[in-house]
């Protein structure tokens, strides 16, 4: 079973539109979104319309649940009632060595949305967390700050930002999950047209320091 995970493509078409024509070079059998489609850009509805039509089972990011200021006024009545019917999580059940694999998408944490889980974040508080929530593997987004870390035997993973990386690296990032005889984590990155998008937001409303940490990567 290989499994795309990928979150927070925050309205940058360019980069979603990347990501996708990699994601299609690649056999995948399950794609999950982790929410935050929409704003910091100008093209929310272009996003969900493909995730829409591609059947993409998502998450509702923080982002997702906005709905004052120019980013998220730009999006569709219609679609705006799309994102008030998104799941907070989604839990999957696997069979891996005969054993029961349980896996949790959550967009910030499994007890809310808005709440950050970092590479650093306090051991203990995040094996209780997944203890709570009955998850081997624990797959976040929100901090746009992609890792893997093991825990004894459980898996915590943040799965990177598609349309807005802080990790210091400006590529898009999503990850390829793969379960086979064990468990396979592996960060695509890719490149894709930035300046397309800075030169977006700077024709925009949107504040232009957007366009300087698009290019940053912070």
């Amino acid at each position: 079973m290989r499994i795309a995970l990928f979150s927070d493509i925050h309205a940058n078409l360019p980069a979603f539109e990347t990501f996708l024509a990699d994601l299609d070079s690649r056999k995948v059998d399950a794609v999950y979104c982790l929410g935050d489609m929409i704003g910091y850009n100008i093209w929310p509805n272009e996003i969900i319309a493909e995730i829409r039509r591609r059947g993409i089972a998502t998450l509702a990011g923080n982002h997702d649940q906005k709905s004052k200021g120019y980013a998220y006024e730009l999006v569709s009545a219609n679609n705006r009632q799309y994102l008030n019917t998104l799941p907070s999580h989604i839990k999957l059940e696997y069979q891996l060595n005969n054993d029961q694999l349980n896996i949790v998408l959550a967009h910030g944490s499994t007890r809310s949305i808005n709440e950050y889980v970092l590479e650093d974040t306090d051991e203990a508080y995040v094996l209780d967390m997944m203890i709570e929530a009955k998850a081997d593997i624990l797959c976040v987004g929100h901090s746009h700050k992609p890792y893997h870390r093991i825990i004894g035997e459980k898996h915590v993973i943040n799965i990177g930002s598609v349309g807005k990386p802080k990790d210091g690296d400006p590529r898009g990032c999503y990850v390829l999950l793969t379960l086979e005889n064990d468990i396979q984590v592996e960060f695509v990155r890719f490149c894709y047209n930035i300046e397309k998008a800075v030169k977006a937001i700077e024709g925009s409303p949107l504040a232009d320091d957007l366009a300087d940490r698009l290019r940053k990567a912070n």
